[in-house]
C-alpha cells in the first residue's frame, strides 16, 4: 500500500501528515505520527547506527521518496529488495516507518559483518555482502564505487530531510489494547458508542442545569420569606400590615 503523507510547510507548521487510514478497525485511528526526522532518530537508536548514515543512505537511494521503486525492484525510502525486506520483517516496504526501520536493521547487520567499517558496509548494502567478501573490499563495480562516495559525502556534509510526518505504531501496550479493540468492536460500533455516550453526557448536563435552576428558585423563595418576616421590615411597614 503506497503512502500516506501530507507535507507540512513553514506557513502551516502544525499540519499533521496522516492519511490513508483504514476505517475497518481501531488500530488505524489510534496510531500516532512522527516526523521523518524522528523516525530516523528512532531507527538509529534502535539499531545503534549513526542517524546521519541512515539519512545519507535514504538520500542516495530514493531522495526520501516513500513510493520509489527501482528498475531492479527495490522499494521505498531505503530501497529494500522484496526478499531482503521479508527477511527483515518488513511487511510493507512502502510504509516509511517499516522501511526505514528495516533499512537501519540491514545496515547494522552489514556493519557487524564488516567490523564497523562504514565503507565496506555501504558497499555491501549496495552490491550485497557476498560481493564484498568475494573482492575483499568495495567491488570493482562503477555503480557501487560511486554509491559509496555519494553516501559518504552526504553523511559528512549534513542532510536536511523533508518536513513530513507519517503514521507510526504505538507502544507494545498500545498495540495490545488496539488488537483487543479490533477483536471486540468495529469502527462503526465505536461511533455508535460515542453517539450514545454523547447523548448521556448531554442529558446529565441538562439535568444538572435544571437542578441548579430549581436550587436558585428555592434559595430566592426562602430569601423572600426571610425578608417578609424580618422584624426590621415589619417595624418599617407597621406590625399590623402584611406583605
Amino acid at each position: 500500500m503506497k503512502v500516506q503523507a501530507v507535507q507540512t510547510t513553514d506557513q502551516s507548521p502544525t499540519a499533521v501528515g496522516i492519511t490513508s487510514q483504514d476505517s475497518s478497525n481501531f488500530s488505524s485511528y489510534l496510531k500516532t505520527s512522527s516526523s521523518l526526522e524522528q523516525i530516523f532518530e528512532e531507527a538509529a537508536a534502535t539499531y545503534g547506527v549513526p542517524k546521519d548514515l541512515l539519512k545519507a543512505i535514504a538520500k542516495a537511494e530514493s531522495d526520501f521518496n516513500p513510493n520509489a521503486t527501482s528498475g531492479a525492484g527495490a522499494q521505498g525510502i531505503m530501497q529494500l529488495m522484496p526478499a531482503t525486506a521479508r527477511s527483515l520483517g518488513v511487511t510493507d516496504s512502502y510504509d516509511p516507518y517499516q522501511n526505514i526501520m528495516g533499512g537501519a536493521k540491514y545496515i547494522s547487520q552489514m556493519l557487524d559483518s564488516f567490523g564497523g567499517n562504514i565503507t565496506m558496509a555501504l558497499a555491501a548494502y549496495n552490491a550485497g555482502p557476498n560481493n564484498v567478501v568475494k573482492y575483499g573490499g568495495v567491488p570493482p563495480f562503477k555503480e557501487t564505487q560511486n554509491y559509496v562516495v555519494k553516501v559518504t559525502e552526504f553523511m559528512n556534509g549534513g542532510i536536511s530531510v523533508p518536513n513530513v510526518s507519517y503514521n507510526v505504531p504505538g507502544t507494545h501496550e498500545d498495540s495490545y489494547y488496539q488488537s483487543v479493540l479490533d477483536e471486540l468492536f468495529s469502527y462503526e460500533d465505536y461511533l455508535a458508542f460515542l453517539d450514545i455516550y454523547t447523548k448521556i453526557q448531554e442529558e446529565e448536563r441538562t439535568k444538572k442545569e435544571e437542578d441548579q435552576a430549581e436550587e436558585q428558585k428555592s434559595d430566592s423563595y426562602y430569601a423572600y420569606q426571610d425578608i417578609r418576616y424580618s422584624p426590621a421590615v415589619l417595624n418599617l411597614i407597621g406590625s399590623g400590615d402584611s406583605i
